[in-house]
């Protein structure tokens, strides 16, 4: 007896389907709008030799050669070039989906402190690239002396403190000593040479204001304070019409276009602890954010 034939399906061999990790795509758009991987690394959250895997990574899910060397510069293949018009469509309809569905699923606030210095000087980059990564993070923002933000993060209401001083560790918090800062003196030439010297001071707590009149008793400079206010708005007043000395960093008195006194015009002072204290056990947004912040407050000091 013949056997019946069988009525079972044809299987043809299916292809797997391949996801793209949006990570990918979005490094790929971003290096090609910078014109380089060196310059993407302003704008994105990873090293130069972490997006060159992401790239390597890419062209092997595809198959195909997305980059080409032209002199030294960095080209785009044919299948790059093809690749870059649907990646751009790729991404607005994810950028789509995210705003129009995920209204309702925002990240808790992230709530960093930090002296007005670095909020002049390093936060407008770590903003750019911390945004770049985080698009949907939501950010709150706390500017004031070390020890008034300190106070805060020991209440929890703060997840990142970037300020100044040697200062204890905390049982829930991370202290990174990022730099040492070289206080350094602000004004004319004239206040080094008064009799006494005229000061211009933040009201305690201050650490620069400390440094400042320890190290003139230290050395027996007559001095008197013409002036003291609560914020450095005031204080940068004073210093742009001439009133008195002070003392600050030189990246915050480049940064707002005060006056540097000549070394040596007066007794030198000391060097500062630059510190950053995260929260332990945070989100990765957090451990992300403290790591830009600590990136490029050491690049001002380098």
């Amino acid at each position: 007896m013949a056997d019946a034939p069988s009525h079972a399906p044809q299987r043809q061999a299916r292809r797997m389907a391949t996801n793209m990790p949006t990570e990918l795509i979005r490094s790929f758009v971003a290096i090609v709008d910078a014109g380089s991987m060196a310059q993407a690394t302003e704008t994105i959250f990873l090293t130069q030799s972490a997006l060159s895997l992401q790239m390597k990574r890419l062209e092997d899910l595809l198959q195909q050669k997305l980059f080409r060397r032209d002199g030294r510069a960095l080209a785009l293949t044919a299948a790059g070039e093809d690749l870059l018009v649907r990646a751009r469509q790729f991404l607005a309809l994810n950028d789509q989906i995210v705003q129009s569905m995920g209204q309702g699923f925002d990240p808790e606030p992230i709530h960093i402190g930090m002296t007005q210095d670095y909020a002049d000087t390093v936060l407008p980059d770590v903003l750019a690239r911390f945004h770049h990564a985080h698009p949907r993070a939501r950010l709150r923002l706390h500017v004031g002396g070390t020890v008034d933000l300190l106070e805060l993060f020991d209440r929890s209401k703060l997840d990142i403190v970037l300020g100044f001083g040697r200062h204890a560790e905390r049982p829930d918090g991370e202290l990174i000593q990022v730099a040492l800062t070289q206080m350094i003196w602000l004004g004319g030439h004239t206040h080094a040479e008064a009799a006494e010297v005229p000061l211009v001071l933040l009201e305690p707590p201050c650490q620069f204001r400390n440094a400042v009149l320890t190290t003139l008793k230290e050395s027996g400079r007559d001095h008197r304070i013409l002036l003291e206010t609560p914020h450095l708005p005031g204080l940068r007043a004073a210093l742009r019409s001439g009133l008195g000395a002070s003392a600050r960093t030189t990246g915050y008195a480049a940064a707002a276009g005060l006056p540097i006194m000549a070394p040596g015009s007066l007794p030198a002072l000391p060097e500062l602890p630059t510190i950053l204290l995260k929260r332990r056990a945070a989100a990765d947004a957090v451990d992300d954010l403290a790591e830009l912040l600590v990136q490029e407050t050491r690049k001002t000091h380098d």
